[in-house]
């Protein structure tokens, strides 16, 4: 008999809105068994404070449930804290309790025990002045994992953008820009909108670097060197790839109604499109991972902790998204 698809929900830094966007979801039913790895004290001292009635069920991995929890219910992996909590108040002390979630989780995502893991976000500096060296989500599962390489892709409805170099100061771009680094993410890219998102047969957008994609050479020589040669290649191998493109055009109906994905040389390149074009209602995805990890495309919002003024469309878009992705999954 084959195991229920089951997932796991990380609330990120416990100060800020991760608890509380976990607990307002928790207020509509699921589709599938949603497994929130948290302190249960800390859920539950949050949906005091507001003004929230959730039963919260605690679960370990000897009994883990087989049917969704009704709406108003929670399923809760207890994970002990560092420290009380406050909101809107970071504390180191609780920066190894962040790692210990993520761990589960991802762990569990390994060992079979979840379908994919969905998590909220998490605070970066705080960690690492709990003693840790954290770089972010992406990094640290790649290394759990022992993935060499990932790739960051953001979605929306309609639009998927992945990129070739992500947070890299704009100067240090143009020399990131290499064959090889192209190569690599493309087929990641390819490989994961196959296996994880079901599209038998990929077509990529890809954006030039320099403005009008180099107009020939005369803006910047990257296209014609370095980005073309490295697609004719892969398309030598398969992959159905358009571009360079000016990135100033692709993004434009008669471009993205023909296209599965697009991909983007540097951050903010493709990210302020996408963020325009459904900013609180994108999904943060982790390609090349052996598991399936989305994520809110938002931060810990520490002042709006335990307020209630909060918005979960980032959140329910990337748990639809979890769900799609497990539906659709290939297993190697």
């Amino acid at each position: 008999m084959t195991e229920p698809k089951r997932f796991a929900l990380t609330p990120g830094e416990p100060a800020g809105i991760g608890p509380d966007l976990c607990l307002l979801l928790a207020q509509h039913a699921q589709p599938y068994p949603l497994i929130a790895v948290a302190n249960v004290s800390l859920l539950a001292e949050r949906a005091l404070q507001l003004g929230l009635s959730v039963s919260l069920i605690s679960v370990t991995p000897s009994d883990w449930p087989t049917e969704p929890a009704e709406s108003g219910a929670l399923y809760v992996w207890d994970t002990p804290l560092g420290a009380p909590v406050v909101a809107g108040q970071l504390n180191p002390a609780n920066g190894h309790y962040v790692l210990e979630t993520l761990t589960r989780a991802a762990q569990g995502c390994i060992d079979g025990h979840f379908a994919g893991m969905i998590t909220a976000p998490v605070h970066k500096g705080v960690i690492n002045d709990a003693g840790v060296a954290f770089s972010g989500h992406t990094e640290f599962l790649a290394d759990l994992s022992h993935t060499p390489q990932v790739v960051m892709m953001l979605a929306t409805r309609g639009l998927r953008v992945a990129l070739v170099t992500t947070h890299l100061p704009l100067r240090e771009v143009a020399d990131a820009i290499t064959a090889e680094r192209v190569q690599r993410i493309a087929r990641i890219l390819q490989a994961d909108l196959q296996k994880k998102f079901g599209i038998p047969m990929p077509r990529i957008l890809v954006c030039g670097l320099n403005p009008h994609a180099g107009e020939g050479g005369h803006l910047g020589r990257e296209e014609i060197d370095i980005i073309e040669p490295a697609l004719q290649q892969l398309r030598e191998e398969g992959l159905n790839l358009i571009g360079p493109l000016p990135a100033d055009t692709l993004f434009t109906p008669k471009y993205l109604d023909h296209c599965d994905a697009v991909l983007a040389m540097y951050h903010d390149q493709g990210l302020p499109v996408l963020k325009h074009k459904g900013f609180g209602a994108a999904v943060n995805i982790t390609l090349g991972l052996p598991i399936i990890r989305t994520s809110v495309d938002h931060g810990t919002a520490l002042d709006l902790a335990g307020t209630g003024r909060i918005d979960t469309g980032s959140l329910s878009v990337a748990l639809e998204t979890a769900y799609q992705m497990a539906e659709t999954h290939i297993n190697e």
